[in-house]
C-alpha cells in the first residue's frame, strides 16, 4: 500500500480538532484529539509538546483571525483601537478558549510579532518605556473580558422577585435595546484610550519622542 497523499496528523490538523473540542466542552485531552483523529496518543505527542503546546496552537490559531495590518494605523490611538475590535471579535468567536489561553504564558513567536508591534506603536508615540507594558495589559483585560461577556446571556440580572430591588429592576428596563455587551465595550475601550492619551501627555507617561 502506497503512503496516503495527505498526511494523516500535522499541527494544523491537531490544533482545529483541539479548537472543536474547546469551542464543544470548553477543554481538551489528548487522547480526545488523537480519537477523533484516528490515531494513537503517542502519535500526537511527535507533533507538539503535550498539552502546553497545544494550548500554544490554539493561541497561534486564534491570533490568526486578528488583523494585524491594524497596528500599521496612524495615529498612534486609532490603531490601538482598531488592534483591540479586531482582537475581540477573533477571540468572541472561541469565548471557551479564553481560559486556557490567559492562565498560560505566551511564547508562540506568530503570537510574541503582534505585541512586538503593538510596543513599537506606542514607543513610536512617545510613551515611556515603563508605561507600555501597563497600557498593553489594561487592552486585553478589556479586549478578553468583553468577548467573554459576548458569549454571556443578554440579560444577566434577575430581579428579586419580593420586589426588594426596585432600582435594578427600573435601571434593567430603561437600559438601551439589545448588544448589552457591545455598549459596554464601547464605554470600556473609549474611558482607556482617552485615559491612556492623558497617559501620553503626563510626564510619567511621556518618553523620548520619536519621529
Amino acid at each position: 500500500m502506497g503512503r496516503p497523499s495527505k498526511a494523516l496528523l500535522d499541527r494544523e490538523r491537531i490544533a482545529a480538532t483541539a479548537l472543536d473540542l474547546v469551542d464543544a466542552e470548553g477543554d481538551f485531552s489528548v487522547p480526545k484529539i488523537a480519537r477523533r483523529l484516528g490515531v494513537q496518543t503517542a502519535s500526537v505527542y511527535h507533533h507538539v509538546e503535550g498539552r502546553a503546546g497545544i494550548v500554544e496552537l490554539l493561541r497561534v490559531r486564534i491570533a490568526e483571525d486578528i488583523d494585524a495590518t491594524t497596528l500599521d494605523l496612524r495615529p498612534w490611538d486609532a490603531a490601538l483601537e482598531a488592534w483591540a475590535r479586531s482582537y475581540r471579535a477573533a477571540f468572541a468567536a472561541h469565548p471557551r478558549a479564553i481560559p486556557l489561553l490567559t492562565t498560560s504564558q505566551i511564547n508562540a513567536p506568530e503570537v510574541l510579532a503582534q505585541y512586538e508591534r503593538g510596543v513599537a506603536v506606542l514607543l513610536a508615540a512617545g510613551f515611556a518605556l515603563p508605561s507600555v507594558m501597563p497600557v498593553i495589559t489594561a487592552l486585553e483585560n478589556i479586549v478578553l473580558g468583553s468577548a467573554l461577556d459576548l458569549a454571556a446571556p443578554e440579560v444577566m440580572w434577575e430581579p428579586a422577585p419580593d420586589g426588594s430591588t426596585p432600582l435594578l429592576a427600573q435601571a434593567l428596563s430603561a437600559a438601551p435595546g439589545p448588544g448589552r455587551a457591545d455598549q459596554a465595550f464601547e464605554i470600556a475601550l473609549q474611558a482607556f484610550l482617552d485615559h491612556v492619551r492623558g497617559t501620553l501627555h503626563s510626564p510619567q507617561g511621556r518618553g523620548e519622542l520619536r519621529e
